[in-house]
């Protein structure tokens, strides 16, 4: 039987090495979502549905306009166009409206993506610099919190604002208010809760997360660096109102945190490529993610942190440079030692 290729492409990054071509990582990255889009689906209705199909159609159509005005090779083969799509609406409120949406898509698409050369050229995560450049212009728009299916006809009482929305557990955290009785850890593990569409469900977040874990599309580092560090952080410093564990879980289930940790801070081409700098990177934006949480204008601070972080993956990747490849950790030190005889020669002769 004839045995399958490794193939390794560094004409750009994403530098994935791996049996598949980059179509095939993208498609995995859409079957890890779909846990999270049928929760959103089930709590807020078919419009996230049409939300997901206009927001992934204009994203393909605006790279495949871009590439054509420019006279570049199509690439809307790739999926990573309907990628950004679908990830612009798991990261934005189920109310948001439509051509909102198609503005966001517009922006990562074009702005952040295609001007910088395309896959892989991007320095920033074209949905989260998506959503933070709607935040300018739109921020009632991205605070306003529909109520989920499962808790509609209950006595929400304080977390309700309307007939038609309510606060999210974050907001009343930001005040450490004590949470309504409806906001449960069962209810913020599965998804029973306002939130952006993708983000509700720590459990279908978490399944997504494994299968690309085990698929191999993302290593561990980053996810367990970023998650570990928001909870050792809130359960060292806790906050008032909140015993230390209940305060850490309830940041941990929140917000976008576990979205953020598996699927934007791991984008191939805004984060770091060494093991050491992947570590170093999911730190950082763990770090980020509970100061802004804690001293920010808004309760959520994965959008800034994850962009933030991006900035500085290039800088990672110089200073935690990886091993060459057919060079043992003994030619290491005899180069080691070799460098510095020659420095103390060099030195003695002077």
């Amino acid at each position: 039987m004839k045995e399958k290729e490794f193939t390794f492409d560094a004409s750009y990054q994403p530098q994935v090495r791996a049996k598949r071509d980059t179509r095939s990582v993208m498609l995995d990255v859409i079957i890890a979502l779909l846990p999270a889009l049928a929760v959103g689906v089930w709590q807020f209705g078919v419009r996230v549905l049409l939300m997901t199909v206009i927001s992934m159609g204009v994203s393909v159509f605006f790279e495949w306009m871009y590439r054509k005005l420019m006279k570049k090779n199509n690439m809307i083969g790739d999926l990573s166009a309907a990628v950004t799509g679908l990830f612009m609406v798991l990261i934005l409120p189920p109310s948001c409206p439509w051509w909102v949406i198609v503005i966001g898509d517009a922006f990562a698409i074009i702005v952040v993506k295609q001007l910088y050369g395309g896959l892989g050229k991007n320095f920033l995560n074209p949905a989260l610099a998506g959503r933070a450049f709607l935040f300018s212009s739109y921020t009632a728009m991205l605070t306003t919190w529909s109520i989920p299916a499962a808790l509609q006809g209950l006595d929400l009482g304080k977390a309700a604002v309307d007939a038609t929305t309510m606060a999210t557990p974050l907001t009343f955290m930001k005040t450490g208010s004590p949470l309504p009785d409806v906001f449960t850890l069962k209810a913020l593990f599965l998804g029973t809760m306002p939130g952006c569409v993708g983000e509700i469900s720590a459990l279908a977040l978490i399944v997504g997360g494994a299968y690309l874990l085990i698929r191999k599309v993302i290593s561990w580092h980053i996810p367990v660096s970023y998650i570990g560090s928001v909870a050792l952080l809130c359960l060292i410093f806790g906050k008032d109102g909140y015993s230390n564990v209940d305060w850490m879980l309830y940041n941990l289930l929140t917000g976008g945190l576990l979205l953020g940790a598996f699927f934007m801070a791991t984008d191939y081409s805004t984060s770091p490529v060494t093991g050491k700098g992947r570590i170093i990177y999911g730190i950082g934006c763990g770090a980020l993610t509970v100061l802004i949480r804690y001293f920010g204008g808004f309760p959520e601070g994965v959008t800034f942190a994850i962009l933030i972080m991006n900035t500085c993956a290039w800088f990672l990747d110089k200073v935690s440079p990886q091993r060459q490849f057919g060079v043992s950790k003994e030619d290491l030190q005899a180069a080691k030692a070799a460098k510095k005889a020659a420095k103390k020669a060099e030195k003695e002769a002077v």
